[in-house]
């Protein structure tokens, strides 16, 4: 009881996460664009470092971070225009290098360098608190309702491959603005595994965008609230917890697809 009192927050946390996050995956994944939230993320964390380094007021973190975010977002808008000049994964993988250097470079010169640098990867969603929880509430829903009214334009975009930079930007900007958020509230570490996991573990069984984010909602509910409990009993840091708990889950996912293949081909005798 005394778990379950002390996690409800955290645990009502990784629900938000997962509901939305594994929305996007599914754009994501459709795009063929995988480490684009890592790299997102990553850029978003140069604006964090800034934070600590020229101000440790907490909206101050908030104004840096949503500038990085609109200026990812400028630049992952031309995403298919780049394409057409160079490999999209390989620029994608650069620009997170770079973001991650930068950011080294800039906790270099704060106080606390390395537990901050260890604060972008792995949040700090064990403390969150109600207040926390209720506007990341509202920032989701909102970005989320939005997405519902304008779904056929999002869908055509990632799955038909039109363009448009108005509603790509407004796309990667929407996207950006969850992940200002969630990086802080859960560090980039497990973002990137709620953004892609659950979507990929849907994907092993279906193509119908409803049920992969059924499938996905539905063990990513469980890994979270495993991987928070099993924390808090074995003293473990919760993020790499939950993370390495939804990676297991999706490597027996994909073992129970295989082997359910085998069994339904036919016999050579």
């Amino acid at each position: 009881m005394e778990a379950f009192t002390f996690f409800i927050y955290p645990l009502a946390a990784c629900i938000l996460l997962i509901l939305i996050h594994a929305y996007f995956g599914i754009h994501i994944l459709e795009r063929g664009i995988v480490f684009v939230d890592l790299s997102l993320a990553q850029f978003i964390g140069v604006g964090i470092a800034c934070s600590f380094l020229f101000s440790h007021d907490g909206a101050m973190k908030y104004v840096f971070s949503v500038c990085f975010a609109v200026l990812g977002a400028l630049i992952l808008a031309l995403s298919r225009r780049i394409a057409k000049h160079t490999n999209i994964e390989a620029f994608i993988g650069v620009l997170y290098i770079f973001s991650l250097g930068i950011g080294m470079l800039i906790l270099d010169h704060t106080p606390h360098g390395t537990e901050e640098f260890k604060t972008i990867l792995n949040g700090n969603i064990i403390w969150i608190n109600g207040n926390d929880l209720f506007y990341t509430f509202i920032i989701y829903a909102v970005i989320g309702i939005f997405h519902f009214i304008f779904r056929k334009k999002f869908f055509n975009l990632s799955s038909d491959g039109e363009v448009s930079y108005l509603w790509e930007f407004l796309f990667f900007l929407s996207f950006a603005l969850v992940l200002v958020k969630s990086v802080q509230m859960a560090g980039i570490l497990q973002v990137f595994a709620f953004l892609i996991i659950p979507a990929l573990i849907g994907k092993l069984f279906t193509n119908k965008p409803f049920k992969v984010l059924i499938g996905g909602w539905m063990l990513g509910f469980i890994s979270s609230a495993f991987g928070l409990f099993a924390s808090y009993k074995w003293d473990l840091p919760t993020a790499p917890l939950i993370v390495a708990s939804l990676s297991i889950l999706y490597f027996l996912m994909l073992l129970v697809k295989a082997i359910g293949k085998n069994n339904l081909r036919p016999s050579r005798n």
